[in-house]
Order: C-alpha cells, then sequence, then structure tokens
C-alpha cells in the first residue's frame, strides 16, 4: 500500500485573539496565498503523473487543504480524522494504513503529517518537520515475513 502525505500549501496567516472555538473555526476558513497556490499548482502538476487512477484522495476541512487538493482537478474526501490537531493514529485509521488495498493521498497538516512519517519510518524523533506544499511518499511491503516501510521520495514545489 502506497500513503503519499501531501501538506497544504501556503496560507494567510492565522486571525488573533479570538477564544479557542472561534480560534479553531477561523483557522479552518484560512485560504492559500498566491505563493500557496502556485506551489499547490506544481506539486498537483508532479503528483498528476506519478499518481495511480486509482487512488483514494482524503483532505482535511480545511480551506487550504481542500484548495491545495483542487489543482488535482480529480475528486477527493473531506475527512474530520485528518483534521487539524487530529491524531497520528486517526490519520492512519481514515487511510487503512497499512491494510488498504488501494494508493492513498492524504492532504493535511503538521506536526500530524510530520508525525505519521516519522513513526511509519521508524525514526526516533516525534516531529519531522514537512515543509508547507511538499510531498511525502511512503510505501508499506512485506519482506520474508514482516512489514517495512519504504520511503519512495520526497519532493518540494520549490524544485519542480
Amino acid at each position: 500500500m502506497d500513503l503519499i502525505l501531501w501538506r497544504h500549501a501556503e496560507a494567510q496567516e492565522p486571525e488573533p485573539g479570538a477564544g479557542p472555538e472561534a480560534q479553531y473555526r477561523l483557522d479552518l476558513q484560512r485560504a492559500l496565498t498566491g505563493r500557496g497556490q502556485k506551489h499547490a499548482a506544481r506539486m498537483a502538476a508532479w503528483l498528476s503523473r506519478q499518481l495511480p487512477e486509482s487512488a483514494r484522495i482524503l483532505v482535511s476541512p480545511a480551506l487550504r487543504c481542500e484548495q491545495t487538493a483542487l489543482n488535482l482537478g480529480r475528486k477527493f474526501k473531506t475527512c474530520d480524522q485528518i483534521a487539524p490537531g487530529e491524531s497520528v493514529e486517526s490519520l492512519l485509521e481514515a487511510a487503512q494504513w497499512p491494510h488498504g488495498k488501494l494508493p492513498v493521498l492524504v492532504v493535511g497538516h503538521q506536526p500530524t503529517l510530520g508525525r505519521t512519517a516519522a513513526l511509519l519510518l521508524n525514526l526516533p524523533q516525534s516531529d519531522l518537520s514537512i515543509r508547507k506544499g511538499a510531498v511525502w511518499w511512503l510505501r508499506n511491503r512485506e519482506r520474508e515475513g514482516e512489514r517495512q516501510t519504504v520511503l519512495m521520495t520526497v519532493q518540494s514545489p520549490d524544485f519542480l
């Protein structure tokens, strides 16, 4: 199974001063910046060439993630399990890792994406940093009766 982690592209800064519940709602409404839109389009063009047609696409309900994913021009499912602040376990459950049959592209947030990559790669650092707009492509395979995670590629929109 392939799990592709795509961090949303650069978004507007959060609005200061609201209470926690209002702050969360405002955070979900943050849109991509012009630079973020360019990076999302660049990464989507690369992903379109690499991503199988059968891939499931799961997107956080945050506007910046939906705007990032729209650049692919494919259908996607908005998934509360990968909203800001959700856990690695929630993301992996939504993606059906490692037993899913189809590749899954997740468009989400830090620190959850970085923590997911670190966990799957057995890295000691729990807060691996994934740049805005970047993709980390992981593959689960079985070798000699043991499950392994392979890092297939890391791609940044700055290098496309």
